[in-house]
């Protein structure tokens, strides 16, 4: 293989490995910056993100709790078998 054949396939190595740290830069600022609006969303919500799983626990039993207040106002007759 010739000498400039082999630094072309160099200098397009360059130029991809550029454009690949170039695209990698940019999604580290997008996921930076989504990480800082759901951050902004918590604390606007009143909710620390190491407390996230147990506001979700939470939030999953009082809606158990609804639904089944729910079925309890729906007439027996109302609802089919399946």
């Amino acid at each position: 293989m010739s000498v400039e054949k082999q630094l072309g396939q160099i200098k397009q190595a360059i130029d991809k490995a550029r454009d690949m740290r170039y695209r990698a830069e940019a999604k580290l600022e997008e996921l930076e910056n989504q990480k800082n609006r759901l951050l902004s969303e918590l604390e606007e919500l009143g909710v620390k993100p190491e407390e996230l799983d147990l506001e979700i626990e939470k939030l999953e039993k009082e809606i158990e709790v609804s639904l089944k207040e729910t079925w309890e106002l729906i007439p027996k007759e109302l609802i089919e078998d399946e």
